[in-house]
C-alpha cells in the first residue's frame, strides 16, 4: 500500500510541475523586438489591450522595472505612497478602464518572464504613466520642457518635401542614466473595434502618448513652464498622456470621417475640468489647403480658460505656414509670452519658407536646444519619414546623429502564420533539415529577416537587396520554437518555425 502511495506521488509531482510550467507560459506573447539600435529599442505589439500589455511586460519587463524602481520611485521619494494613493483613490485622477487592464497585463507579462524583480503591481505602472499629473497635484517641481516646430504647404514648397508637412520635436527632461538607457519606440497594432495602429515614442514603461504618432498625424506634449495654477482636488482629471492616447489610438475620435488634428482638439475638449497641470500640445497632420486642419497648438491648464487653441491664423510672430511651441503661453489670455528658445526660432527662421527636412532639423538643433535634450525626433507623414536621436555617450540628443525609419516599415503589421500568407504578396518560411537552415521564399524582394526566440528577443538578423529566396543558417541556434520576421517593401510577416536539428 505504501509502495502504491509513493508511486502515485511520483506520478502526481511531475504532472503538477508540468502544469505550473505550462501555466506560466499559457499566454502567447503578441510582440517582438523589431530593432535595438543607436540607443533606441523598437518594439511591436499587437492584439487587445490585455494582449499588448502582456507582450510589452514580457519583452521589456527588465527595462520597465528599471524605470519604475530606479527613476519613478526615487523622483517621488518619501511621497511615493501618496502618489500611489492618488491612483488608488480615484478622486483626483480618472484612470480609463482599458489602461487599468493594460497595466495589470504588463505586470502579468513581467511575472511570466521573471522580470518583476521589484515586486511591482499595476498601481506602480499607472503612477509611472500619470507622473506629470500626480506631480502637480502634489505640488512637486519637474525638470521637463520640450519644443516643436511644425511646417507645411508654402513653408516646405520648393524643398525635398514639396509642400508636405513636417514636425521636428525636442523632448527635454532632466538628465537621468535610467532614462538614457531606456529609450523606446513602441508600435501598437490594436485588434479592438474603433482603434487603429499608432506609436509611442518615449521610454520603457510608457503606455500613454507623450509623443504619439499615427500614419496620418502626430501629437506631442510640452510643459507650460509659466503656469502657476495649482491643480484642484476631487476633479477626476483625465491623465494627459492617456487623453492624447485616445486621440491617436481611435480610428476617428471625433467621427468626422478624417484622422487629423481635430481629433486631438476633440479629445482635449472632452476633458471639461481641464487638466491637472499646465501643458502645451502640438499636433500635426498631412498637408491640407485648410491650415487649421494641418497644425494646431493647445494651451491647457487646471483653471479657466482651461483650453486655448491656436492655428496659423493667430499672430504668434512666426511667419509663413509654420507653428512653433516651446514652454510659455502665447494665445492663452493673449499673453504672447516668448521664452528665449522661442525668440531663437523667431530670429532665425527668416521669412518662413524653403524649410526642408534638414533645415527644420538644423533650426531646432541650433536655435531651440537645451543641454538636457533626451530625444530629438522628426515626423513627416507624406514623406514616409520618422527619425530620432537620443541622449547617449554623454551627449544630448541634438548633438547625435539620428537613426531613420520609414513609417511604412514601422507600421507594417506583423502577419503571423506557419505557412504561406493569403493574398498578395506571398511568402513561405520553413525549416529545411537538409540545408540546416530556414528557407524563405517571397513573391517580392526580401529586405530584412530577423529570428527571435520564444521571449521575442532578436538572436539573428540580416539585410538583403534583391533576393526572393534566402536560407538562414541555424547551426548555432539551439533546438526550439522561433519566430521569423520577414520584411519586404510592402509587408511584414512573422512565421513560427520549429527547429529540431
Amino acid at each position: 500500500m505504501n509502495v502504491l502511495k509513493n508511486f502515485k506521488k511520483l506520478i502526481v509531482l511531475p504532472i503538477l510541475f508540468l502544469t505550473l510550467v505550462i501555466s506560466t507560459r499559457a499566454q502567447q506573447v503578441n510582440g517582438l523586438i523589431y530593432a535595438d539600435t543607436a540607443g533606441v529599442m523598437v518594439v511591436k505589439i499587437w492584439g487587445t489591450h490585455q494582449e499588448r500589455g502582456y507582450a510589452l511586460g514580457y519583452l521589456t519587463g527588465d527595462r520597465i522595472t528599471d524605470v519604475i524602481v530606479n527613476y519613478i520611485k526615487p523622483s517621488f521619494g518619501p511621497y511615493y505612497t501618496m502618489a500611489r494613493n492618488t491612483v488608488l483613490q480615484g478622486n483626483d485622477l480618472a484612470i480609463p478602464p482599458e489602461m487599468d487592464t493594460e497595466a495589470q497585463a504588463i505586470i502579468d507579462g513581467m511575472n511570466a518572464a521573471g522580470a518583476n524583480t521589484g515586486n511591482l503591481d499595476k498601481t506602480d505602472v499607472l503612477v509611472g504613466n500619470t507622473y506629470l499629473d500626480i506631480s502637480n497635484l502634489m505640488m512637486l517641481t519637474l525638470g521637463m520642457n520640450c519644443a516643436a516646430l511644425m511646417s507645411w504647404n508654402d513653408a516646405t514648397a520648393g524643398t525635398d518635401l514639396n509642400g508636405a508637412a513636417i514636425v521636428t520635436r525636442h523632448l527635454d527632461w532632466e538628465i537621468s542614466p535610467v532614462l538614457n538607457r531606456n529609450h523606446a519606440v513602441i508600435v501598437h497594432f490594436p485588434s479592438e473595434p474603433g482603434e487603429s495602429k499608432w506609436i509611442i515614442t518615449g521610454f520603457s514603461c510608457l503606455m500613454g502618448a507623450l509623443s504619439g504618432i499615427t500614419p496620418d498625424f502626430a501629437v506631442f506634449q510640452n510643459m507650460m513652464d509659466d503656469n502657476s495654477a495649482a491643480a484642484l482636488h476631487n476633479q477626476h482629471y483625465q491623465p494627459i498622456w492617456f487623453t492624447l492616447r485616445k486621440a491617436v489610438e481611435s480610428t476617428d475620435y471625433n467621427n468626422d470621417g478624417h484622422r487629423d488634428v481635430l481629433d486631438v482638439r476633440a479629445a482635449l475638449l472632452d476633458c471639461t475640468n481641464g487638466f491637472s497641470d499646465g501643458f502645451i500640445i502640438s499636433a500635426l497632420a498631412k498637408s491640407n489647403p485648410v491650415d487649421s486642419l494641418v497644425a494646431m497648438v493647445a494651451e491647457i491648464t487646471p483653471l479657466a480658460p482651461t483650453q486655448t487653441f491656436r492655428s496659423n491664423s493667430y499672430p504668434d510672430s512666426i511667419p509663413g505656414d509654420n507653428l512653433y511651441t516651446a514652454n510659455y503661453q502665447i494665445a492663452r489670455n493673449n499673453q504672447m509670452h516668448f521664452c528665449p528658445r522661442y525668440n531663437g526660432i523667431r530670429s532665425h527662421i527668416g521669412n518662413g519658407t524653403m524649410i526642408g527636412r534638414d533645415t527644420s532639423w538644423n533650426l531646432m538643433r541650433d536655435w531651440s536646444h537645451f543641454s538636457h535634450n533626451l530625444q530629438m525626433m522628426q515626423f513627416a507623414p507624406e514623406a514616409d519619414l520618422f527619425r530620432i536621436s537620443v541622449y547617449r555617450d554623454g551627449l544630448p540628443a541634438y548633438m547625435n546623429e539620428p537613426v531613420a525609419f520609414t513609417l511604412t516599415e514601422l507600421f507594417n503589421e506583423p502577419v503571423t502564420g506557419t505557412g504561406s500568407m493569403t493574398g498578395e504578396p506571398k511568402a513561405i518560411c520553413r525549416y529545411d533539415r537538409s540545408l540546416n537552415g530556414i528557407e524563405i521564399r517571397h513573391s517580392e524582394p526580401i529586405r530584412k529577416v530577423g529570428v527571435f526566440d520564444f521571449t521575442g528577443r532578436l538572436i539573428y538578423s540580416s539585410v538583403f537587396e534583391d533576393a526572393t529566396r534566402v536560407v538562414i543558417p541555424v547551426a548555432n541556434i539551439r533546438t526550439g520554437i522561433y519566430m521569423v520576421r520577414v520584411a519586404s517593401n510592402s509587408v511584414e510577416c512573422v512565421f513560427k518555425v520549429m527547429l529540431d536539428h
